[in-house]
């Protein structure tokens, strides 16, 4: 019997999708479909544009990651044209980059998986939310959402706008950072540190007082993670995977085509990719903060590599608790906070010294750097004249859709027969420990859905829909 429940207003999922559900003879989920349901096509309409205007085109896929975007089209230009950033650019577009992360990472903790840890078990779905929130916990609220604000501010400083950048031009910045700027970027950096410091500790004892949450999504994947001399790296380095039985693959950013596979999914727009392991065959994987722990061997600034010790004291190493991506954030964002004070201290970010010269011809390369969501990598196929031929996005969330296929089928298994509400929620729960970004994956901008169907041997049997 098909059953359908419309829910509105919309909560706490970024992008439209549909999750569908086949249930075996023995009443058991056997396979389980993400599809990803928008499209926009950004892949398609760049070609035939100057290659140099992509850093300022593709900030403008997401609006909540626009830093990363910018930053990895700027970097792939910068190889384009054989314009090497010197160090002061560098230090200012990774913290560019950090700047970006502290406030993803903060809105999504605090507005959008908050409510399912902070707040009680049962609380009504009208409740679970950043208002209620608000209600039961209104300092942390508060405080989550001036740090917020604080990386908004940070990449305003440093971008030249908040939302979408335009400071990343060939070979480094289009100019240098002001004494009024520099100034401005000290007060934020001094105002991020002892926020975050507050909020992780925080969070960290949420989850501790919920180890039923924190172990009900365990899943043993492989892991992808950019380090640099084997610490957590976000702005550049290597390319580390490392798989369930801990064995671990570097390779460089320029041979991500011949490590990583992509398929187009007939029921998707949405891709999905394999990584090859160290014996070559390709293997499913996540991206993300849970996976840039995992990959990492240490971090490199003190608060944030003693939390990385607790982090691994709850969850082991590596960590294959799903619900852990939450506290990972957390320890990613005090690593963010803790090198944006040591870059906004560096006399160097101060140079006039912000920009390379081109030094060859246009050649076809490609760059990632580290989204707050994973690994995203940028690559353009150009002439002789650097108009993009092709242009090819592997984004986090697309890289993660297998994981979480899966997750969805743990989230639901229980609950086949639980009323539309529970069933929903669960599955809902499951998909937010990855912090999808839909529109990032698909580019697409509209209206956030999530659509449950529940099928055995091709009959629907249930439908729940948010």
């Amino acid at each position: 019997m098909t059953r359908s429940l419309t829910i509105d207003p919309v909560t706490r999922i970024e992008g439209h999708a549909r999750v569908e559900l086949e249930i075996g003879d023995d009443g058991k989920v056997a396979r389980t479909l993400f599809k990803v349901m928008d499209f926009r096509g950004f892949e398609a309409f760049l070609k035939g544009m100057q290659v140099e205007m992509m850093p300022t085109i593709l900030a403008r896929i997401c609006g909540t990651c626009p830093q990363s975007q910018h930053l990895a089209s700027a970097k792939a230009v910068d190889k384009i044209f054989g314009a090497v950033p010197p160090r002061p650019a560098v230090l200012l577009r990774t913290a560019l980059n950090l700047g970006g992360l502290i406030h993803s990472h903060a809105v999504h903790f605090f507005a959008l998986a908050a409510p399912d840890i902070l707040l009680p078990a049962g609380t009504p779905p009208a409740d679970r939310n950043i208002m209620g929130l608000l209600k039961a916990t209104p300092d942390v609220a508060r405080k989550g959402l001036q740090l917020r604000s604080v990386g908004q501010r940070v990449a305003e400083v440093i971008g030249g706008r908040g939302t979408h950048p335009v400071a990343a031009v060939v070979g480094g910045l289009a100019g240098p950072l002001t004494p009024e700027r520099h100034a401005t970027l000290k007060r934020l950096a001094d105002e991020a540190l002892p926020l975050t410091i507050e909020l992780v500790e925080t969070a960290r004892k949420a989850l501790l007082a919920r180890t039923d949450l924190v172990e009900q999504l365990p899943l043993e994947t492989a892991y992808l993670g950019t380090v640099k001399e084997g610490a957590l790296d976000l702005y550049d380095g290597t390319l580390r995977l490392r798989s369930p039985d801990g064995t671990q693959v570097e390779f460089e950013e320029d041979d991500w085509m011949s490590r990583i596979h992509e398929e187009v999914l007939p029921a998707s727009y949405g891709k999905i990719t394999f990584c090859k392991d160290s014996s070559g065959t390709p293997i499913p994987y996540r991206v993300g903060a849970l996976a840039r722990l995992n990959c990492a061997d240490r971090i490199d600034t003190p608060l944030a590599n003693a939390e990385l010790q607790r982090f691994r004291e709850l969850g082991g190493s590596p960590c294959h608790q799903t619900v852990l991506y939450h506290y990972a954030r957390m320890v990613e964002m005090l690593y963010a906070a803790e090198k944006l004070a040591q870059i906004a201290s560096d006399p160097e970010i101060l140079s006039p010294n912000v920009r390379t010269a081109p030094t060859h011809a246009p050649r076809s390369a490609g760059a990632h750097v580290e989204a707050p969501r994973g690994v995203l990598i940028h690559h353009f196929d150009v002439d002789d004249k650097g108009i993009v031929q092709r242009a090819n996005l592997l984004v986090a969330t697309q890289q993660n859709i297998s994981s979480m296929n899966r997750t969805i089928g743990l989230s639901a298994s229980k609950l086949l027969d639980a009323p539309d509400e529970a069933l929903m929620t669960a599955v809902e729960f499951g998909i937010r420990c990855y912090d999808p970004c839909l529109s990032c994956a698909t580019h697409r901008l509209g209206e956030m859905k999530l659509e449950v169907v529940v099928r055995r041997g091709g009959e629907v049997l249930r439908e729940a829909r948010r």
